[in-house]
């Protein structure tokens, strides 16, 4: 299998808490990897490391051939980031960022111009284009930090809750952009809490539960192991140990 990225025994600890334990991480390459968990699990901690805003304690990585911790910018040369607090300038507009971001990845002035006139289009933020990000809609600061992900075209898209806070048009715009990113050979590695949105978009599902991977593998394997036909929220319950919610006891909650 050609892998885009993969991992053995990835570990990170926190002083006594791991918040990884030991994770084997298997993502073909031009796949739609989408990895859950509940809050706390270590997704964004696994995010983290693999794109070398933390060192793993113990444990190794491969990113498209190549070991981030041996050589990180020829990896970072290739590799697309939004994190969850989408890192933006404030005091920068999105044309600005655009073309901060090209020009930190050695980008040509024209290339800069065409690529961001491109996606400043497809994001619906060209009318915005001249305003300062600090002035931006969460959901336009979304789409604004995956168009500077994506301007030097990179070959694996890391996307940490792609769709929280962002409104049905704006998670249309980026679910369609994400499957003809794939189609054109990329790879994208998700979290996202939307399990509806996971099942729906993603070929590859990983589920982390307490810092360890308890599931992985293409969404058609993962049904097939749970007696098929189950939802990826049935699969992620029985897989989490999550108890029944019920709300019998609030008495007091009256219509």
């Amino acid at each position: 299998m050609d892998l885009a990225l993969h991992t053995h025994a990835l570990r990170r600890e926190f002083g006594t808490f791991v918040a990884v334990d030991g994770i084997d991480l298997v993502v073909p390459r031009g796949s739609l990897y989408g990895f859950v968990g509940r809050n706390g699990a270590g997704k964004s901690t696994t995010i983290k490391c693999l794109t070398g805003l933390l060192a793993p304690t113990s444990g190794s990585m491969s990113l498209l051939g190549l070991d981030p911790l041996k050589d990180p910018v020829a990896v970072k040369r290739q590799v697309g980031v939004v994190p969850e607090d989408l890192a933006l300038f404030e005091q920068l507009t999105a044309a600005e960022t655009l073309a901060f971001v090209g020009q930190v990845h050695g980008l040509a002035a024209a290339t800069i111009k065409e690529r961001s006139a491109e996606l400043l289009a497809l994001m619906d933020l060209e009318s915005a284009a001249g305003q300062m990000v600090a002035d931006y809609s969460h959901g336009m600061r979304k789409k604004t930090s995956l168009a500077a992900a994506l301007i030097p075209a990179p070959k694996l898209l890391f996307l940490d809750e792609p769709f929280e806070g962002v409104d049905a048009v704006a998670s249309r715009q980026i679910k369609d952009l994400l499957l003809e990113y794939v189609r054109r050979g990329g790879t994208v590695f998700l979290t996202s809490h939307i399990l509806e949105v996971v099942e729906r978009l993603c070929d590859q599902i990983g589920v982390i539960h307490e810092g360890r991977l308890v599931a992985q593998g293409s969404a058609d394997a993962l049904r097939s192991a749970f007696d098929g036909g189950e939802t990826l929220e049935a699969m992620f319950l029985r897989l989490v140990l999550a108890p029944e919610v019920t709300s019998a006891h609030l008495d007091w909650l009256k219509g």
